[in-house]
């Protein structure tokens, strides 16, 4: 089993991540690593803190002459804003309630959309900024490090994942709009919104700086491709272990994900059976060539059957809201004095799709990274390649005899 635990807030010295479970052997890529990172921080309607953080996670244990050992990886990821926030974060509070200013301490207006009030009442808390640097999105920078492993992980058998933006508030790709792998995959990682679409990425481009002037903010969607995943991974015989579960959990977990397809998705449920489920065809001319008889000539599915995949490519899309901080906040509550007063303001973006969209990479990594474990096990790498090899030919060989003639 793979596990991972993050450690850390939003203006803590960093943020700390233990992989455990990895196989001995991997070696580790820490420039891919920062690369995957950097992706993070960039993307069109950004905020001011990512022209101060310049991310690199540091390895702290696990991992000897560029590859694992078998024992837990631990990664450091550090916050330089950290010197920048002493005096808010170690002072007492001292502020007048409801006060703004840099120097302030204590938060007591929350902003409707984040933790900020259900984190107070929970942990019977004053300060809504003990809530609020937990559960920041910076925490999600551990997850990219940890999951940027599990990345090369999958590389190591063959597989492959990326990601592309779908939309941006009112600016979505119309339904049923298909993006190849490649397609998605050659898009320069600068690229202000990763969008297949040249004219469509214009089009939200300007919405988010139509939100940026009015003081708003946009959520939107993308779309998570994975190629060469192998059959079988995931099990349909408890309902914790299916695959699209873990998937969709995963995804939910990031900060302001909303809802989470596979596939169709949401536009599946809208046609008959007929129009959904991807027929499976024999190609005998296949045979000759060796490869698979068995085919699908569509992805509709995508990639997942019975919470476990079938080999063709895995596609989940991840549906984001706007971000709860506003420039021209909404109505709230003072908890000290319990009158109406406008939201807190905080350091914020004004929109981050694209960051969430290598966040849910990511995530996807660690989440196959594990089923990839669980169905192939193995303490060394070798043994892992060896085995994920040994199914895939048995598979292969199953599927690539030639058609039995009709019987008279």
């Amino acid at each position: 089993m793979l596990r991972f635990l993050t450690a850390g807030e939003s203006h803590g010295q960093g943020l700390v991540t233990i992989l455990d479970g990895l196989p001995a052997g991997l070696t580790i890529d820490t420039d891919a690593m920062t690369i995957e990172l950097r992706r993070r921080q960039g993307g069109y309607g950004r905020g001011r803190r990512m022209a101060i953080e310049s991310d690199r996670a540091e390895v702290l244990s696990g991992v000897r002459r560029g590859r694992t050992t078998g024992a837990p990886v631990a990664l450091l990821v550090r916050n330089k804003d950290w010197e920048n926030w002493q005096n808010t974060m170690h002072v007492e509070p001292q502020a007048p309630a409801g006060s703004t200013g840099a120097n302030r301490a204590a938060v007591v207006r929350p902003r409707p959309g984040h933790a900020d009030l259900a984190g107070v009442l929970k942990y019977d808390l004053d300060d809504i900024r003990d809530v609020l640097e937990r559960a920041s999105a910076r925490e999600t920078a551990a997850r990219v490090a940890a999951g940027a492993i599990a990345r090369q992980l999958l590389a190591a058998i063959g597989c492959d994942l990326t990601s592309h933006i779908t939309g941006i508030g009112g600016v979505f790709f119309p339904a049923g709009t298909y993006v190849a792998f490649d397609t998605a995959k050659a898009m320069a990682l600068e690229a202000p919104l990763r969008c297949a679409d040249p004219a469509v990425e214009q089009q939200m481009m300007a919405a988010i700086d139509a939100a940026k002037e009015s003081g708003d903010t946009l959520g939107g969607s993308f779309e998570v491709i994975v190629r060469n995943l192998p059959v079988g991974l995931g099990s349909y015989v408890q309902w914790d272990r299916k695959l699209d579960g873990r998937l969709a959990q995963a995804l939910m977990s990031i900060p302001a994900i909303k809802a989470v397809a596979v596939g169709d998705g949401i536009e599946g449920a809208r046609r008959p059976g007929s129009q959904v489920h991807d027929e499976i065809v024999a190609d005998a001319a296949a045979a000759v060539a060796g490869q698979p008889v068995v085919k699908r000539p569509t992805n509709r599915a995508g990639g997942l059957e019975g919470g476990v995949t079938n080999g063709e490519e895995l596609r989940v899309t991840g549906f984001m809201k706007p971000i709860s901080t506003l420039m021209k906040p909404l109505r709230s509550v003072d908890l000290t004095s319990l009158e109406e007063a406008p939201a807190a303001i905080e350091r914020s973006d004004v929109c981050a799709v694209p960051a969430a969209a290598v966040v849910a990479e990511a995530m996807v990594a660690l989440v196959l990274a594990d089923a990839v474990l669980d169905r192939f096990g193995g303490d060394s790498m070798a043994d892992l390649v060896a085995r994920v090899k040994g199914a895939d030919s048995k598979i292969r060989g199953r599927l690539s005899r030639r058609p039995s003639p009709p019987q008279a």
